[in-house]
């Protein structure tokens, strides 16, 4: 019988009590062992980081790629992780990154907890069963690769997208019967050294707003005097942005101070027209276009090429080809 690895890393569904607060997971993870299906093979692991997820940062996500990869090493092959639906994207588009194809792992989470408000029985109204009973059973049947699962749904984790706040069917993203480019990238070695250094990641998102050409550039000189390592810029539909001369002398500035300028787009789905992306504004602005599934995965796709390369011209010159 295929044994699968289960990590626990907070969130709602190990939440009790008025208001909700996290139950402390050396008392949560007995009771979660007893909701466990008794015709598999599932051993509880509490993650390196356990916490609310909107609390979460690239370092927990890279200790939890490197917590798989150390049950790697013992033998197992298939992780489900319990996450908190704040971040739920961005923790399984960093494991796709980081991870590949090395190992079949499901993040799942709940909009309900598991447990009732005295944490001694599990809720009369919840989905954290289903949630995890789908992720139990799929990832036992998927290709290898790292999924999101939520709502009797799997999304491979680099589209997948939180669109409600509050409701069961609270994600999206391209399903297992649409293909996604598969990376040739083998799994990365999660060392200390890349702990370290994402500690000290700086990434600034715009997301535009109709205002005038000229406030924009006044935002663009403010950043020049503590430029972030990348800026993303989220403009409209396909990629469209208004620009005139000072605002591309500016974000020719930015890259000269080591600013890494992407852009994207506001709208989740559909990608960057390839027609605009070689645009004569963009290769004048030595700015870059996002080639990302979702905004976690262009996340995801930063905080590697950033760990992988020392300097802003290796990270500009590798972008591409760091394509899936």
């Amino acid at each position: 019988m295929k044994k699968i690895a289960l990590i626990y890393m907070g969130g709602t569904f190990g939440c009790v009590g008025e208001p909700l607060a996290p139950m402390p997971e050396e008392q949560f993870l007995p009771q979660l062992k007893h909701i466990l299906p008794l015709s598999q093979k599932i051993d509880c692991f509490k993650a390196p980081s356990v916490k609310d997820s909107s609390a979460c940062t690239a370092i927990d996500w890279l200790k939890l790629a490197q917590y798989i990869q150390s049950l790697q090493q013992q033998d197992y092959q298939h992780f489900v992780v319990i996450h908190g639906t704040d971040t739920l994207s961005y923790a399984a588009a960093i494991l796709a990154q980081f991870l590949q194809q090395s190992c079949s792992v499901i993040l799942t989470g709940s909009q309900y907890p598991l447990l009732n408000v005295q944490g001694d029985n599990t809720r009369e109204f919840t989905d954290a069963i289903d949630n995890l009973n789908t992720a139990l059973d799929q990832v036992l049947k998927v290709p290898t690769g790292v999924y999101l699962s939520f709502y009797h749904q799997v999304f491979h984790a680099r589209t997948a997208v939180k669109v409600h706040s509050t409701a069961l069917d609270a994600f999206c993203g391209l399903k297992l019967d649409h293909p996604i480019p598969s990376n040739i990238d083998t799994s990365t070695p999660i060392q200390l050294s890349h702990l370290e250094k994402a500690k000290n990641l700086n990434i600034i998102n715009l997301m535009l707003l109709p205002i005038e050409q000229q406030q924009f550039s006044q935002n663009l000189q403010h950043l020049l005097t503590s430029p972030p390592h990348f800026l993303i810029l989220q403009a409209y539909g396909v990629g469209n942005l208004a620009v005139n001369k000072e605002i591309i002398t500016l974000l020719q500035k930015l890259k000269q101070h080591g600013c890494i300028v992407i852009l994207s787009s506001q709208v989740p789905f559909g990608g960057l027209d390839q027609r605009y992306a070689v645009s004569q504004w963009i290769q004048e602005s030595q700015i870059l276009v996002s080639d990302a599934l979702s905004q976690a995965d262009l996340y995801a796709k930063i905080l590697k090429i950033y760990l992988q390369y020392p300097s802003s011209e290796q990270w500009y010159d590798h972008w591409y080809a760091q394509s899936t």
